[in-house]
C-alpha cells in the first residue's frame, strides 16, 4: 500500500502536530507500508534549511520539502502544487493533516480530480473554540472550501470522542474514526537526569517546578494560567512555573503581561522551545504538569507528561476525559479557579500526586503508543481502499 501524507509544515515551532507527523510516519513505515510525506519548508517567519524538491530517507519513510511563497500562514507553494499534479496518482491513498491551509486544500481537490481516496485529520481545528478564533476569516473559508472538501473525504480521523462530537455537530455526511495521538514507550521508561535541565537553568534548583509545555499561543490558556498560578504561588512559595514552548506569532509579550498583572512574573521562567534530551530532562525535573488550553485535538504534550509519570492538571479543552475516568489526571473546567484548586490539591498531598503519576504512565503505556495507533490506522486505510475498489 502506497500512502502519501500531506502536511503544511513540520517545523517544531508549530507544536505537537509537527512532532507527531514524524512519529506516525515512522510507525506506519515500520508496518511495511510505503509512506511518503510532502510538506513545505515553513518555519514560522523563516524557512527551514533543508534540501528542497528531493526525497530524504527518514527511517522507514521518505519526506520531501517544497519552498513556500512568502511567509503566509496558508503556506502557498507552486512547486508542491506542480509535484502533486504530476505524482498524486502514484499513491493508493492520501492522508492529510491540518485544515485551513493551501497544501491540504490543493491535495484534497486533486484527490477528487484523480478519484483517489483521502482521509482528513483536522487535529482539533474543527472544535468550536478553534472555529470561533479569527471567525471572520474561517467562516467563509470553511463554507467555501473546507466543508465541500470534508464532505467528499473517505474518512475524517479525529483524536478523541470530544472531537468526534464537535465534528458531528457540523452535520458532515462523512464517516469518522477515532484514533488518538501516541508516544513511543521506550522514550519514557527511563528519563534523563534532571541535572541536565538545571545546568541550563541553574536558578531553578530547589524549586518545585510546575511545567507548561506548549506553544505560546492564545488558545493555550496562559491568560487562565497566570491568575491560577498566582494563587498557587501565594500558598506554596517554593513553586516556580516553567513555560516551555516556542512563540511563532509574537505572543510572548502578551503572555508575560498576564503574569505581570497577576503579580507572579518573578516566579515564571520562559525557556523557549525545548527539544530532545533537554525537554525530557525538563519533564524529569518537574513536579507537576499543567495544560490550561481552550482547545486541543489531543495534546501530544499531555500524553508525554503522563507517560513521564507526572501528576497532571489539564482542562476539558484538551479533549481527554478518558484520563479523568481512569483517575490518571485531574481534568477541570476551563476556568482559572478550577485550575488553581486542582494544582493546590496535588501539592498538598504529594503521595497522592505520585500515585496519580504512576497510574498516568501505565494508562498511556497501555492505550496510547504509536504501535497501537499505527495498527489501527493501517486497518482504517485497508477498509477505505477495499470500499473504494468495491465502488470503482
Amino acid at each position: 500500500m502506497k500512502v502519501l501524507i500531506v502536511i503544511p509544515a513540520v517545523s517544531l515551532v508549530y507544536g505537537g502536530t509537527s512532532k507527531l507527523l514524524f512519529e506516525l510516519a515512522q510507525a506506519l513505515g515500520d508496518r511495511d507500508l510505503h509512506v511518503d510525506v510532502v510538506t513545505t519548508n515553513a518555519n514560522g517567519s523563516t524557512n527551514l534549511e533543508v534540501p528542497l524538491c528531493t526525497w530524504q530517507q527518514a527511517g522507514s519513510y521518505r519526506i520531501q520539502y517544497f519552498p513556500r511563497w512568502g511567509v503566509s500562514e496558508y503556506k502557498f507553494s507552486y512547486p508542491l502544487t506542480a509535484w502533486l499534479f504530476q505524482h498524486l496518482r502514484d499513491y493508493d491513498l492520501v492522508h492529510t493533516i491540518s485544515l485551513f491551509t493551501y497544501p491540504v486544500a490543493i491535495a484534497h481537490w486533486l484527490c477528487q480530480l484523480y478519484k483517489i481516496p483521502y482521509i482528513a485529520s483536522p487535529h482539533g481545528m474543527l472544535d468550536p473554540w478553534a472555529l470561533n478564533y479569527k471567525a471572520w476569516k474561517k467562516k467563509a473559508y470553511y463554507t467555501l472550501i473546507e466543508r465541500p472538501i470534508l464532505c467528499k473525504a473517505s474518512m475524517i480521523q479525529v483524536l478523541s470522542q470530544s472531537e468526534a462530537n464537535a465534528v458531528r455537530s457540523l452535520a458532515l455526511p462523512t464517516s469518522l474514526t477515532i484514533l488518538a495521538n501516541g508516544i513511543h514507550q521506550r522514550d519514557f521508561e527511563s528519563l534523563p537526569d534532571p541535572e541536565l535541565f538545571y545546568q541550563n537553568f541553574p536558578a531553578l534548583r530547589g524549586k518545585t517546578l510546575i511545567l507548561f509545555l506548549g506553544r505560546v499561543d492564545p488558545k493555550k490558556g496562559l491568560d487562565l494560567l497566570a491568575p491560577a498560578f498566582a494563587q498557587v504561588h501565594a500558598e506554596f512559595s517554593q513553586t516556580h512555573l516553567v513555560v516551555a514552548g516556542p512563540d511563532n506569532i509574537g505572543f510572548l509579550p502578551t503572555a508575560r503581561s498576564y503574569f505581570a498583572q497577576a503579580g507572579c512574573l518573578e516566579a515564571v521562567t520562559f525557556t523557549g522551545m525545548l527539544t530532545g534530551t533537554l525537554k525530557s530532562a525538563a519533564l524529569a525535573a518537574a513536579g507537576l504538569y499543567v495544560a490550561p488550553s481552550y482547545s486541543e485535538g489531543l495534546s501530544l504534550s499531555v500524553l508525554e507528561a503522563m507517560a513521564s509519570g507526572l501528576p497532571c492538571v489539564f482542562t476539558a479543552g484538551c479533549n481527554f476525559p478518558e484520563a479523568a475516568i481512569a483517575a490518571s489526571a485531574k481534568v477541570v473546567e476551563i476556568d482559572s479557579g478550577a485550575i488553581a484548586q486542582a494544582m493546590k490539591e496535588l501539592l498538598l498531598d504529594p503521595n497522592a500526586a505520585k500515585q496519580m503519576g504512576k497510574r498516568a504512565q501505565q494508562f498511556i503505556f497501555d492505550h496510547y503508543t504509536w504501535q497501537q495507533i499505527a495498527a489501527g490506522l493501517s486497518e482504517v486505510y485497508s477498509k477505505i481502499l477495499f470500499e473504494h475498489d468495491r465502488l470503482s
